[in-house]
């Protein structure tokens, strides 16, 4: 099966990190372990995790002690490469990864809402993962006026990031319905839940920066494995 490009090593620990520090993981205030300690336990060189950590730092979620060490922050509101992700490990957290199982241009399905002008859309459908365990299925659809061609090759896992970097679009905001769906027939066996039971199901309506709607999405996840959640307020 076609898998998608790998984001680099550095972005996947900062998001990993990200993550946990949203999900409370790592408490506001906390100490990090010194860097090559860090850097070993992680199976990173110290210079990757450096990379990493001045992610975090430049989004203000680190501050940098001198002769102390690395300091968590919380901050509300943090952007990220998954900043859009709502589904995390039922303890919190995860570092999300994607397979695309398949990229097809077709006629936009009838009962999906209004998105673009086109007629067809490019549907993208993946096995998503969070900390390499298969939490979700998910069917993307992109209006197909934003791209004149996309295959499973050019997509990286983070498919906003494609968007942003590659197709020009930013999506500025997503509408989120939460429900249940039968698992679809084209899940892949490595989703726990069986073809044709209930599971718990989001839709979601994307617009790009003008707020015109240009991606409908829909998403099978296993509750017992993830959970779906949303953060407001300050951090």
């Amino acid at each position: 099966m076609p898998a998608s490009a790998t984001l680099p090593k550095y972005i996947q620990i900062s998001e990993r990190l990200i993550r946990d520090i949203a999900a409370g993981h790592l408490a506001d205030g906390a100490r990090l372990p010194p860097e090559r300690e860090m850097a070993c336990n992680l199976g990173l060189s110290v210079g990757t995790l450096r990379k990493a950590l001045a992610v975090l730092a430049d989004k203000g979620l680190l501050v940098r002690v001198q002769g102390s060490g690395n300091y968590i922050r919380h901050v509300a509101g943090v952007s990220s490469v998954y900043g859009f992700l709502q589904l995390e490990r039922r303890g919190g957290g995860g570092l999300p990864t994607a397979q695309v199982l398949t990229v097809d241009r077709l006629p936009k399905p009838r009962d999906a809402p209004v998105f673009g002008p086109d007629t067809h859309g490019w549907r993208i459908r993946r096995l998503r993962r969070l900390d390499a365990t298969p939490v979700a299925v998910e069917e993307i659809w992109l209006d197909a006026a934003r791209a004149a061609n996309l295959t499973a090759d050019d997509l990286s896992e983070s498919l906003y990031l494609h968007y942003r970097d590659r197709l020009g679009l930013v999506i500025a905001a997503v509408e989120d319905r939460v429900g249940q769906r039968a698992v679809p027939d084209w899940a892949p066996a490595d989703f726990p839940p069986p073809v044709g039971v209930p599971c718990a199901h989001v839709t979601r309506l994307g617009r790009d920066g003008d707020g015109a709607r240009v991606e409908f999405s829909r998403t099978w996840f296993d509750a017992d494995r993830a959970r779906y959640i949303s953060r407001m307020g300050k951090g």
